[in-house]
């Protein structure tokens, strides 16, 4: 690991001060579960780290009429305990419950898991987010991209989205506040991640020297919700696919629906067929299945993963039946 200066401000203006205008020069810790590997990998190699532990506005939760307010700094832990996002919140609850390892979720923040890196392996052995040969030719297509994207594989961004928890925070409608030397400002969270199309930009709507500040979920009454994801191994590991839906219902009919999916493309994915495909239907086994397939009808798997949209299918049609009580 390379040295570096560290140092832990107390409030927010006090790091908008310390951080730098250019990527690389600065980075942001809180839990560190994430960029201390990225560190000791020397994938980044900042001059400063600037440590948020101390900021005592970006934790805790609250709730009023606007919902619930969950600051960047709180733990995952504490978030999947609090009785407030049980009751109101339960398929987002459930979710947390997944990530990782009951040791990593006392340590990570909720503002680290919406701004962790890629996993793919190609960008921590340091080739970057658009990894390609000495002769500028894409490395992810021809190579080993098992665990790559199915959707929005188009461009030179192959890597998949990878917090487990975001697909059900989008399908929530939450929105992200950010916030930086000229202000702050907030946008829905499906808006937060990008997809790069040149090597230098980053995957998320964040400048250097702005941080996120809190998670606001709106009210979500008379709704049902639920994620599902596949993983290799019921123990620590990284999902195959996620999917998490919301579904207002009208008696037994879907009125609406929020279908999101995760792991499968270079940002959390929604799907505006599947969405369709439910509207106005009952919740069965069969309409369950054709939001699936509709879901994954524009699917364009790589050379070794075209099994993720099988996986991913299934996801959707379990995630619908765990949100209406059916068989999962």
């Amino acid at each position: 690991m390379r040295a570096f200066e560290y140092v832990s401000p107390s409030s927010k203006a006090q790091v908008m001060s310390l951080l730098a205008t250019t990527w690389g020069k600065t980075e942001i810790i809180a839990g560190g579960t994430d960029l201390l590997a990225l560190m000791k990998d020397d994938v980044v190699s900042p001059r400063r780290l600037v440590n948020l532990k101390e900021v005592k506005d970006l934790r805790g939760i609250s709730s009023g009429s606007y919902g619930m307010r969950i600051g960047a700094l709180t733990t995952l832990d504490e978030i999947s305990s609090d009785a407030g996002i049980k009751r109101n919140f339960p398929a987002f609850a459930d979710a947390l419950m997944e990530v990782a390892s009951p040791q990593i979720r006392n340590q990570a923040t909720l503002g680290g898991n919406l701004c962790q890196r890629p996993r793919c392996w190609y960008f921590r052995n340091g080739f970057g987010l658009l990894p390609k040969d000495d002769n500028g030719k894409d490395l992810v297509e021809p190579g080993e991209n098992r665990y790559h994207a199915i959707f929005g594989n188009s461009g030179p961004a192959k890597f998949v989205s990878p917090s487990t928890i975001v697909p059900i925070l989008i399908a929530y409608k939450a929105t992200v506040r950010i916030e930086g030397p000229k202000g702050k400002r907030e946008l829905p969270l499906e808006k937060f991640f990008l997809t790069p199309k040149i090597e230098g930009e980053r995957e998320h709507d964040l400048r250097p020297n702005e941080i996120v500040t809190e998670l606001i979920l709106p009210p979500a009454m008379n709704v049902r919700a639920a994620h599902y994801e596949i993983r290799q191994k019921e123990a620590f590991d990284w999902p195959l696919a996620v999917a998490a839906v919301v579904l207002r219902m009208n008696g037994s009919n879907v009125e609406s629906a929020r279908v999101v999916l995760g792991h499968v493309a270079p940002v959390p994915w929604r799907s505006p067929e599947a969405e369709r495909a439910l509207a106005g239907q009952p919740v069965n086994q069969t309409t369950a299945e054709s939001a699936g397939h509709a879901a994954l009808a524009g699917a364009k798997p790589l050379s070794g993963n075209a099994y993720k949209v099988q996986l991913a299918r299934v996801a959707v049609k379990r995630a619908i039946m765990k949100a209406t009580g059916g068989a999962a």
